[in-house]
């Protein structure tokens, strides 16, 4: 029978309070390795904090064995790590699988981290990645905290929910951040080490999950959820499962079709999922089609983003080169993956984020599908959460409510393009952008530009537009037809918001 780290609930208590009693917290690591060092380790780039801890005050000596035993992947002479560790020995901290004998000393088989959120500074159990231990990870490899989680942890809507799910957990990284918000939290992998480190992760933060083993939605057959989050191991391939953190198994795109067609099936209605998905493009003018055809029969509310549309090479570089790899195994591998892309006539897959909502009552789904790839325009929770609550409002007003509300213009700014003429600078182009908004950006002419500036929430819109048709000497009438279809835009994008 495998025997899997951190197996024994008591090891892992001693081992949080030691971690915590030296001080290994967010904290304490920057505090330690000072602003500019933290920031580099955050990079990729280890050698300052290295430097860092070596140059330690002695009375920080066992927090600076605990950075580079578990982040830098140091090996660290035992006696080093047994003081550091005191409440649970290195005999211990061998027999759980957290350490392993190395050279003249010992080096971490597990990544433990703290990891600080708006809630708390948690602690997070993970294995080594490829950058830490020489040669391929394990099949079973547990990833620890990265772009693509953190990415979908800053996405979910932070609104407390009874019952949520985190469908292929890892090591925990959305159920921690869930913790905070929802009563009940159901985890679930097909990797059992995954649930281990996972189990390991909430005890050590004092929390208290229901860990499943299985595929999809197979542990949670017949259930129901308020908010379902899920990062799966959705990377596009020909269905061999090399590892299991990226591979589901399915050929293609399966596995994110499998979870969008099903995901309805396991929400209350009024529900949230919010997922990362990757898709087959097969025609760079048309990379929606099957995402769309997924989405759409579903029922539900869906807001998809395409962040990123990769082409093979970029693709299958990035993935062969994750799993450390040799050099003439990567090659290997990448040539057989583009050559399966070549055979399915794969010319791009698209990467991003959808969240879902399962629509109260009887009415049809609102779908937008839309690619917004400018940095700075990620999709937050706050962002998610306002997205739904400015397309119902646009859903339960009609024109006439529209005309008669006092609407706002968020804070923004007007960008310009212009072209060098005969009689000086010629604009060709304008448009309004809210900072942060995902896809937050609308054309303007100089008619709706001056109807920005004017909505200040103190008369009614069908007076702002009254002024500025007398002022242009056309119909009022006609002018609020011709800009209704740009109002509606901006309120769905948050550049104007009804301010009664």
């Amino acid at each position: 029978m495998t025997r899997y780290p951190l197996d024994t609930p008591e090891i892992v208590d001693a081992l949080g309070r030691g971690l915590r009693s030296a001080d290994y917290t967010s904290e304490g690591i920057e505090r330690l390795l000072g602003e500019q060092a933290s920031q580099s380790l955050v990079g990729g780039v280890w050698w300052p904090a290295l430097r860092a801890t070596r140059r330690a005050d002695p009375d920080d000596a066992a927090l600076a064995t605990l950075i580079r035993l578990f982040l830098l992947g140091s090996t660290e002479p035992a006696d080093d790590v047994a003081v550091a560790l005191p409440t649970v020995g290195v005999a211990d901290l061998l027999d759980q699988q957290v350490i392993e004998t190395a050279d003249d000393g010992v080096r971490a088989l597990l990544d433990i981290r703290p990891h600080g959120s708006d809630a708390a500074d948690y602690l997070v159990v993970a294995d080594q990645d490829a950058s830490m231990r020489p040669g391929p990870v394990r099949h079973d490899h547990v990833l620890g905290i990265g772009g693509a989680s953190m990415s979908l942890a800053q996405a979910v809507i932070r609104t407390p929910f009874r019952r949520a799910l985190d469908l292929g957990t890892g090591c925990g990284v959305q159920a921690l951040h869930m913790s905070g918000h929802c009563k009940q939290i159901v985890a679930t992998d097909t990797n059992r080490r995954a649930l281990a480190l996972a189990a390991a992760t909430a005890r050590l933060n004092g929390l208290d999950w229901d860990l499943r083993e299985g595929s999809l939605f197979e542990p949670v057959a017949g259930e129901r959820f308020d908010l379902i989050v899920s990062n799966p191991p959705f990377v596009v391939g020909t269905g061999a499962q090399d590892y299991i953190y990226r591979d589901s198994g399915m050929v293609g795109d399966g596995i994110s079709r499998s979870l969008i067609e099903q995901i309805g099936d396991h929400l209350n209605p009024g529900g949230i999922a919010q997922i990362l998905a990757n898709w087959v493009v097969r025609d760079v003018d048309a990379w929606d089609e099957r995402v769309r055809a997924w989405v759409e029969s579903t029922g539900l509310d869906a807001w998809v983003v395409q962040r990123e549309l990769a082409d093979p090479i970029s693709y299958v570089s990035l993935w062969v080169s994750d799993a450390g790899e040799s050099v003439t195994d990567a090659a290997e591998r990448g040539a057989r993956w583009l050559d399966w892309f070549d055979e399915q006539g794969v010319v791009g897959i698209g990467m991003g984020s959808i969240t879902f909502r399962k629509p109260i009552g009887d009415r049809p789904a609102d779908v937008v599908i839309e690619e917004i790839t400018a940095a700075g325009q990620e999709v937050t929770g706050f962002e998610a959460q306002s997205w739904w609550a400015r397309r119902d409002f646009l859903r339960e007003s009609s024109d006439a409510d529209l005309l008669a509300s006092r609407l706002s213009t968020s804070p923004v700014f007007l960008e310009t393009q212009s072209l060098p003429g005969a009689d000086g600078w010629q604009q060709v182009s304008a448009a309004v952008t809210r900072p942060g908004g995902p896809g937050a950006v609308l054309p303007v002419d100089e008619v709706l530009t001056a109807l920005l500036a004017g909505c200040r929430g103190q008369v009614p819109l069908a007076a702002l537009i009254a002024l500025l048709a007398d002022f242009h000497g056309v119909d009022a009438d006609a002018l609020a037809q011709a800009a209704m279809p740009s109002i509606r835009e901006a309120i769905a994008r948050g550049i104007l918001y009804r301010a009664d």
